[in-house]
């Protein structure tokens, strides 16, 4: 097994958070997943201002009406597992105030023994950030900047000193610090977002849309990467969006990772072969609800595993 393989939790509205959350969470640790993971949706505009992924015309799926907060999901289902690994993928950073970001996931991690993966992107809704009322939304590629040095300073040694446009720390002591150095992953989709990716980040988490484009993205990156100089090895943990059904799906139209297990496997088989350390499989969207979800991943986990992923 040369691929490690994750699970999404549940975060959409068929699930009781607070008890469905823990359970998939140990469930997954006790198949064999060895990392959990959440994503964000914060809001869901009605009527929509704009696009999903800010495509003119496309509509929101219905499904982001009641997405659980991702640090709380995260929290219920670090308490219940021992051993998984505990990913965002990804937060949208710019959201938040980047000194409470840093100390939220240096809590988590020190809480969890050392097991937080920070996927962090800009994301593009206009509605979240007038929300937020951090900084407005065109500014959101130096708010993350900002995010990443300010969270390198505050899990670092003490005292933390920072002096930047929306956080100044004088001098401080600051704790808990992470029990090992976090990873920062971004998912970094554009040409100056993959440029803070080789200057500043640990690692890539983009979506897995098709293997030859991702393969095509990974050798762009790759070719950066030496451009800027580069040496350190750059992780790489893809998210994919699994539409499952009962039975094959078999239109001429079909989409990468829609269909049934033996389908989604295929598919997880093509992208593996990139050379990824890790795919993190998010099957939340289709089961109706804990059960079915559980019932679903072991069946993909076992058949990826027998398929050599």
């Amino acid at each position: 097994m040369t691929t490690r393989l994750g699970l999404s939790l549940p975060q959409m509205r068929q699930y009781s958070i607070g008890t469905d959350v823990p359970d998939v969470a140990r469930t997954a640790e006790e198949i064999g997943y060895e990392s959990l993971w959440v994503f964000e949706r914060a809001l869901f505009p009605e009527p929509a201002t704009q696009g999903l992924y800010n495509i003119e015309g496309l509509a929101w799926p219905d499904v982001y009406r009641d997405v659980a907060e991702p640090l709380v999901t995260l929290t219920l289902a670090a308490a219940a597992t021992e051993r998984a690994r505990l990913g965002t993928s990804v937060l949208v950073a710019p959201l938040r105030i980047p000194f409470q970001l840093a100390k939220s996931l240096a809590s988590l991690d020190a809480a969890s023994g050392g097991r937080v993966i920070a996927g962090l992107g800009t994301g593009w809704s206009l509605d979240e950030y007038a929300a937020a009322g951090i900084r407005p939304f065109e500014e959101r590629g130096r708010v993350l900047d900002e995010l990443i040095e300010v969270c390198r300073a505050v899990w670092g040694p003490d005292p933390v000193k920072y002096d930047g446009r929306l956080t100044k720390i004088a001098s401080a002591v600051v704790g808990p610090k992470p029990a090992r150095p976090i990873p920062i992953l971004l998912a970094a989709s554009s040409k100056k977002a993959r440029q803070r990716l080789v200057d500043h980040a640990d690692g890539w988490i983009p979506v897995g849309m098709g293997a030859e484009q991702l393969a095509a993205e990974w050798r762009e990156l790759q070719d950066l990467a030496a451009e800027r100089g580069r040496t350190e090895p750059i992780q790489k943990v893809v998210r994919v969006n699994c539409v499952h059904t009962a039975k094959s799906y078999d239109g001429p139209d079909r989409q990468p990772f829609q269909g049934s297990a033996d389908q989604i496997v295929e598919d997880l088989v093509a992208h593996a072969a990139v050379g990824l350390e890790e795919i993190l499989v998010d099957l939340q969207t289709t089961p109706r609800d804990a059960q079915e979800l559980k019932d679903v991943a072991a069946e993909v986990y076992e058949k990826a595993r027998a398929a050599g992923v």
